[in-house]
């Protein structure tokens, strides 16, 4: 029996969503880069989400049509709104409701993947990955973006920051997810079957050389981290305390000339033979 996931750590309410959005538009130029999808017809995303990867990539391969499967329905619907009422995506995104570790789609079917930020959410990402190759025809490309949490840093020092992303990462642990599974990508991309596998971390270290930058991925990074408040206070995995505590400390970090931010990803390419 497959492994299940027990809930999102960030809740699916329509703040998230609009939150979902912004931020695939705000880390485009860090996460859709060069990718090799130019001659492809038939791309599924998996975990497509309310279609905010979805968008960027219609845009960017005007040739191809895209299938986004997802297991939230609300999701869907946000994801089929969204793209029905933008010129270059009308009439090119199908969503469909299913679970990727059990498409119902037949082999050989797409010729490309692309899956963003949704390793992290799942119990058993070597199943998604091997049921993924299936429907993918021999020579297809895959593209894998995800999260490795232990990366992440500020300057000045934030204790009340580490200590909520800490409990931010057991949380995700807990609901079934890997805060960290973008450092398995390789060997869960060799273990079903790849080949040609390269693996590159993606590292954004922003400082006194790239004020302007620094200052919007500060803001960005806040409104992640606030985004899981409601959830990791429902579970008891921190205080109210801890939370005001990195408000201030977020505050203090987006005001200091000196200020640090570093966090990397790891994105992974392969084909299927």
């Amino acid at each position: 029996m497959a492994k299940k996931t027990r809930g999102y750590v960030h809740g699916f309410t329509r703040e998230e969503q609009e939150r979902l959005v912004r931020q695939a538009r705000f880390l485009e130029p860090h996460v859709h880069v060069q990718l090799p999808f130019r001659r492809c017809q038939r791309l599924i995303e998996v975990g497509c989400g309310v279609g905010a990867q979805s968008e960027i990539l219609l845009r960017h391969f005007p040739d191809v049509r895209l299938t986004g499967i997802d297991q939230s329905a609300p999701n869907l619907r946000r994801a089929e709104q969204r793209l029905g009422k933008i010129p270059w995506a009308k009439g090119r995104f199908e969503g469909v409701r299913g679970d990727a570790s059990r498409m119902q789609f037949e082999a050989d079917t797409f010729d490309g993947a692309f899956l963003c930020w949704i390793l992290e959410h799942v119990a058993d990402p070597e199943l998604v990955l091997a049921e993924t190759r299936r429907v993918l025809r021999p020579g297809s490309p895959i593209v894998v973006t995800e999260v490795q949490n232990a990366t992440f840093f500020l300057d000045p020092y934030s204790p009340s920051t580490l200590a909520y992303w800490m409990a931010f990462n057991d949380r995700q642990l807990e609901l079934g997810g890997d805060p960290f599974v973008g450092a398995k990508l390789g060997n869960l991309l060799q273990a079903v079957g790849y080949r040609d596998i390269d693996t590159h971390v993606h590292t954004i270290h922003l400082d006194n050389r790239n004020p302007g930058e620094r200052a919007e991925f500060l803001e960005y990074w806040s409104e992640l981290l606030l985004s899981g408040c409601d959830g990791l206070l429902a579970a008891g995995k921190v205080k109210r305390a801890t939370i005001d505590g990195m408000r201030e400390e977020l505050r203090i970090v987006a005001h200091d000339p000196n200020s640090v931010f570093f966090y990397s990803f790891v994105q992974a390419r392969a084909r299927v033979w």
